[in-house]
This record gives C-alpha cells, structure tokens and sequence, in this order.
C-alpha cells in the first residue's frame, strides 16, 4: 500500500507533480532513503537538499519535493520546508488516528518508545510514532508526514530548547493526549529559571484537540504550575507519579534480581500489576505515565503492562550489553546520547543498584546549562558517592567544577574528550565491572560504547 501518491503530495502541497508516482515513506536524508521512499530536498544554511537527489534516487528513491529543477519524479513547490509542514497537516487531516504527544526535560524519547509499544502490543502495526529523536521543527512534521491514514495511534515526540518552539510543534501534531514526563534543568542557558523550562514546556497543552486530556507529573515541584496551562485547553487533567495524591500511582514496588521493579499500580478505582523491565524508579515513574496516556486514548492496559515488561533499553538512552574484557566479561550501561543533572542523577543511582565487581562512571559533560554549569555539574558529586562508584571518568571541561569537588572522595581522572576518555577506561576496566556512559550527545561518548561493543581495546 502507498503512503502518498503523487497527485495528494502535489494537492497537500500546492505543488505541481512532473509525473504519476506513489511513494511508501518519506525522508529528508538522502543517507536514510530506501526503495520506494519520498525525498524531500531541504534547504539550509549549512547544505541543500537538491545536491543530494541522484544519490536519493539511486538508494530507491520514488519521488521527491524540489523547489528547484529536477531531472526525476518529483512534486515541485515554491519551499520545500513549507512543503514538509503541509504534507504533516494533511496527514494528520486525514487520520482517525488517537494521537499522544509527549514533551519533558528527561524522559520524552523512551516514554514514547514504551507508549508505542504498549498501544501496538495488542495488534501489532495498529500504532506509529516518530522515530530516533525526530522531535524538532523537521523531525515532527517528518513524523507527521510518515503516518499511514489507517493508523489507529500516533505518538509523537515533541522537544525545545526556546520558548514557543512548542507552541507550534502541538498545532501541527493537535493530540488528544498530551504528556510532561518531568520538569528539570535542561537548555537552562536559554532559559532564566526551570519555572521558565515548565512554562515552556507547558505549552503543548495549546494544542488539544477539544475534549482532550493533559497527563501531569504530580512529584514535580512545578505540578501546579503545568496544571495553570493545560486548564484552559484540557478537558480532563490527569496526574501520575509515586506520591499517594497522584491519580495514577504506584502503591507498591519491588526491585527483582535481574533489576526489573514489580509493581502494583491504581488508575482511579482500579489496580494493575507489572514488571518494568528498565532498572529504576525514574523508569517507574515514567510507566504510570504510560498507563495514564494508554487509559486516555481506550488502550488496552493490560497489554500494555505486558509490553512494559518486554521493554529493552534504547541505543544512548538505557541499552546494556556484556561487553568483553579479557577472558571474561563486563556490564556496559549506555547512556551516551543526552544528559542533564536530573537524568545523571536517576542513572547513577541505576548503577549504584548493580550487583558488580566494582561501578566505574564515564561522564560527558553536561551542556546548555548557562551560567549554573559549575554548580549543576559540581552537585553529581554526591549521587557519585552514594551510589558507590569506585572510579570516575571526567569528559570535557565543564566537568572541572566536579573533578574539584570530588578531590579526596572517589577515585577520578579528569580527560578533555571521547578518545581520551577510552584510554583512561580501558586501562582500569576488569572483568565483573558495571561501567555506565553518559554525557551530551556532543561529547560523543557513542563512540567509546561502540568500540567497547565491538570488543577493541
């Protein structure tokens, strides 16, 4: 079955199609182009799409949006961006689809992940969701524009680093769900306070559709204050969290031997038991989350707590892997795609539940932060010391403020990036360590993970 044809591109558009053509996905990368795709060439400062087009339609390519000539299939419009962003509105025009839209500071990607899993759990296709981290002004109107007609759920990914970034991004996606995962520093150099990041974050509730419910971190200090934002847009307001006041709460967990939590939820009236597959309670919390969109949108919640007990880790975001270290083995945690204070902190204490040799830490510095670097990134020092972690590797320069105050507590080096970082690892690393990764995807800790998967020293 076709995603789009040429002559509804060429009518969503307001473009003219060259010829008759049907495509079965759509990508703005000629890199990631498979047979049969849509090629939508966009402009930028730094590259234009239209110098990559023979090398779309060589991987496959079945047409393309252009602005400018073009020797193959092809719809062409005065902006291709423009373009993009009306094919998403058509998309989302043409679907029947119950649609959640998902924004936080930590939390966002892998509550997505699990949110499709459990809507697509009890009929495998039923459900989409925007894939990697697509969740800026081109990756949401791509995701938009990937979702078939016939979907019954969409789940999207919607992220910003500047007020008002999401009061667009919501209009485009217009969800019947829309869920804050949690509040925390992140992008705190764009912003004055975290109180701001909440107001910004806030803003996905303006584009409910009517009847629409706001799911709310009920443990975040700034509860209220999301609550203010979606009142005027919601119908319906739902909380979750681990506090006994939360709609949709956990009233009883269990850590298992293998680092799963069992646990016992209540929605309202009703109670439901499941494991959660991914280690600690940040990951608790974002499952009661999960539930209370699930039960928003008539999902099966049943189902879906089987689904969160299938959950794998994602690559950069939670992924473990036994990586080898001379006759034996070692446990590598990844977490090498984003970091802020809040989410160091919930994988630290992850790592400080390992049953292991010895808990070494490789962690990239934390960026955006603004002028509270030095104090976000000096206050790990702690959550390093309580989890028990033996050794400690600094990435970047950002992390000087915590090389110091770690001085006389945990054994550290402190090393300016990813290559270096390696080095240091692989001449402390034994067999029966836990060693977590994590940084800013900038650092590019991905790197260090990828050679220890692949088993280089």
């Amino acid at each position: 079955m076709s995603l789009w044809t040429s002559s509804e591109i060429a009518t969503a558009t307001n473009g003219q199609a060259s010829a008759d053509f049907a495509v079965t996905g759509v990508t703005f990368d000629s890199r990631e182009v498979g047979a049969g795709d849509l090629f939508v060439a966009l402009t930028g400062e730094a590259t234009n799409g239209h110098l990559f087009l023979d090398q779309a339609f060589a991987r496959g390519a079945a047409g393309a949006i252009v602005s400018e000539d073009c020797p193959h299939a092809h719809v062409r419009v005065a902006d291709t961006m423009a373009a993009l962003e009306a094919l998403a509105i058509a998309a989302r025009a043409r679907t029947a689809a119950k649609i959640i839209g998902v924004t936080g500071s930590v939390g966002k990607t892998s509550t997505k992940e699990a949110l499709f899993a459990a809507l697509d759990r009890p009929r495998p296709g039923a459900a989409h969701r925007s894939v990697k981290s697509y969740n800026n002004h081109t990756g949401v109107p791509l995701s938009l524009a990937r979702m078939p007609a016939e979907a019954s759920y969409g789940v999207f990914e919607m992220g910003m680093n500047h007020a008002g970034e999401l009061a667009h991004l919501t209009t485009l996606v217009r969800p019947h769900v829309a869920m804050v995962t949690a509040i925390a520093p992140a992008h705190t150099a764009f912003f004055p306070d975290e109180s701001a990041i909440a107001d910004a974050k806030g803003e996905i509730f303006a584009g409910l559709e009517p009847g629409g419910t706001a799911i709310i971190p009920y443990d975040s200090a700034h509860r209220e204050r999301l609550i203010a934002a979606a009142r005027p847009h919601a119908d319906r307001i739902v909380t979750f969290g681990l506090d006994a006041g939360a709609d949709v709460r956990a009233i009883e967990t269990m850590r298992l031997a293998t680092g799963a939590t069992f646990v016992t939820a209540r929605l309202g009236e009703r109670e439901l038991s499941f494991t959660m597959a991914q280690p600690g309670m940040h990951w608790v919390s974002n499952a009661l989350g999960v539930l209370a969109a699930v039960d928003a949108v008539g999902g099966d919640l049943a189902m879906a707590g089987l689904a969160l007990g299938e959950l794998g880790g994602l690559q950069g975001r939670g992924a473990r892997f036994m990586a080898p270290v001379d006759a034996s083995q070692a446990l590598v945690i990844d977490e090498s795609y984003n970091a802020n204070p809040a989410s160091m902190r919930a994988t630290l204490a992850v790592l400080g539940a390992e049953q292991a040799a010895r808990r070494i830490a490789v962690l990239g510095e934390m960026r955006e932060l603004g002028e509270g670097s030095a104090d976000y990134h000096a206050a790990l020092a702690d959550p390093i010391v309580e989890a028990g972690v033996s050794h400690v590797v600094l990435v970047g320069p950002e992390m000087a403020a915590l090389a110091e105050a770690l001085e006389g507590r945990v054994q550290f080096v402190h090393v300016a990036d990813a290559a270096a970082a390696r080095t240091s690892l692989m001449t402390i690393l034994a067999p029966g360590d836990a060693v977590l990764i994590k940084g800013s995807n900038g650092v590019g800790l991905a790197a260090l993970v990828a050679s220890l998967k692949a088993g280089t020293r």
